[in-house]
Parts: structure tokens; sequence; C-alpha cells
């Protein structure tokens, strides 16, 4: 299969691990990385969000996008973040292809008013950078009607995967529609919205709860795709809803939170980089009790499903 077509189910989305002094630990996301990858996720996506890419130096990206590629060992493609602005991203998708990334994901460039025809250089510059396929992020700022998406792949040779981070089913599903094949749809917004980017046909999503559940985040992909809401409902329910509702609390702690639950099970993380914040004591009971629930998932590599 082509890359493309073999990005279905479920991207894993390690988060970057830091030590106290909030310097890299290299060892922790090796270990991290290794237990991902003996599920059987479609890639694994390097410094991106949820890897706190904005928090990273360039050197610090490649170093970790390297070490999750010797990590992963060739079980499964492997997605590198990069964004700020053009020369900055393109830099870093240079040293994220010497890294052994096989897919390059552009995060919004850091100028929020910019003119589309700005914009539309920003992802060219990055695209032209390497020949590995490029994958837009569609999160925050970054907005895009049908018609601009269509542009931005009529200007950008590269861009092979979009992936949408604003959770408007309603308008993906039109974009989706209106752009067709030309490109490969995916949800990125959180495992929260999985009902809705499946019924709207998406072939792959990125889960935060791949760092403490890669068991739940391969059930939610694996019932989107056969459209079993039924089976979505009660994976929502016990598993997701409880925690995006800590996740929510604060601003920034969509990646405080998962650390922190990764350290509860046992799962190296450290703490986030500012201007994130770490999560509070009292929200820090709340997870604790939440984690009882997942402990139970942790440390089994059983899976039922095929790969997708």
């Amino acid at each position: 299969m082509s890359l493309r077509e073999r990005i279905r189910g479920v991207l894993g989305f390690p988060v970057t691990p830091f030590k106290h002094d909030l310097s890299l630990d290299l060892n922790a996301l090796a270990r991290n990385v290794d237990e991902m990858a003996r599920y059987p996720f479609c890639a694994l996506v390097a410094a991106g969000g949820t890897g706190e890419l904005y928090s990273l130096t360039p050197a610090e990206v490649e170093d970790v996008v390297r070490v999750t590629v010797q990590a992963a060992a060739g079980r499964m493609p492997v997605v590198a973040g990069t964004g700020f602005n053009g020369p900055l991203g393109a830099d870093m998708a240079k040293r994220a292809a010497r890294a052994g990334a096989e897919i390059i994901l552009a995060l919004p460039p850091y100028y929020n008013n910019a003119p589309f025809e700005g914009v539309i250089a920003y992802y060219q510059e990055i695209g032209a950078a390497t020949g590995l396929p490029l994958m837009v992020y569609s999160r925050d700022w970054a907005v895009f009607t049908p018609g601009m998406v269509a542009r931005l792949a009529d200007h950008v040779p590269t861009l092979t995967f979009w992936k949408d981070g604003q959770g408007d089913a309603r308008k993906y599903q039109r974009i989706m529609q209106s752009v067709g094949g030309r490109l490969a749809w995916l949800g990125g917004l959180g495992d929260d919205c999985v009902p809705a980017y499946f019924a709207v046909g998406v072939q792959a999503y990125t889960s935060s709860i791949s760092n403490i559940a890669p068991r739940v985040s391969l059930e939610l992909a694996e019932a989107g795709m056969a459209r079993d809401f039924a089976r979505l409902d009660g994976l929502m329910q016990k598993y997701v809803h409880p925690l995006y509702a800590l996740r929510e609390r604060v601003k920034g702690y969509e990646v405080a939170v998962m650390k922190a639950a990764m350290e509860i099970l046992g799962m190296p993380a450290g703490p986030v980089r500012p201007p994130l914040c770490n999560c509070a004591e009292k929200d820090l009971a709340d997870l604790r009790q939440l984690m009882e629930i997942y402990a139970g998932l942790v440390g089994s590599h059983h899976y039922s499903a095929t790969r997708t």
C-alpha cells in the first residue's frame, strides 16, 4: 500500500518527556515510544501539538524525531511536527527528514492575521523543503473554506493529508465533499470528536489517549469505521468524556493532564514547559481517581481487531 493508504485507524501521539529541570528526557521518550509501537497504530506523531512543538528548539525537534524513529524501529511511519514560520518550518522539516520521518506535519504559522496568499507561501516553503508528504493541521486560527483547501492542494504539490483541528463536523464534511479524493482526511482535535469525525468519513484520527490507553484509541477507531455508534457511546462515556472534562478545566491542560495521567500510571512524562502549566493538586486528586478506571489497561498488548 502507498503511505497515504496506510494511514488508516489511529495515529499515536506521544508526549515529549522532560526532566524536572525541563531538559529533554530522551530515554523516557524511547521507552514510551517502544511501548506505543507494540500496538497497531498506523503512525506515530513526534513533536506535534501534544508533543509540545512550540516549546522545543529546532535541534530538540530533530532529537525527538530521531529517537522516535529509532524506538519505533520500522513498525510504523513517524510524522514530524513543524511550524512557526517559513524558514524555521522548512529547517525543522529538513531536520526531521534527516532523522527518518516519513511525513511532515505543518502546524499554523505564528501570525494569525496573515493574508491567504502569505499562508499559501508558508505551506509552499515547508512543503518544498523535503520530498515527503505534507500534512496540514487546520487548528486555532488556521481556518479554511473548501475553496481555500483546494487552492492549497493546487499550489503545494506535496500536500497529501489534511488534519482537522476545528471540530466543526458540518464544515469539515463540506470541505471533504468539495475537495474529495485529492487529499486524505484525518480527525485531529481530540478523542472526544471521534463519533463526529468518523460519521463524516475520516480515515484516521490522532489520539492523545494513545499515551495511556492504546487499546481504547484503537477500539474507538474500530467502532468509528464500522459506524458502531452504540459501542462508541459506551467508550466515550466510560473513558473519553470524564478525561476530557478534566482537560478542559484550564487552558493548556490538554497536555498537562495527559502527562500527569502517565505519571500516575507509572509511565515517565515529567512536567510541561512554560507557557503551559502543570496540573493543580485539586485537579490531580480527581485525575488519580479517574485513572483507577484506566489502570487495568496498562501493560496489556492484547488487541482483538485486525490492523487497520
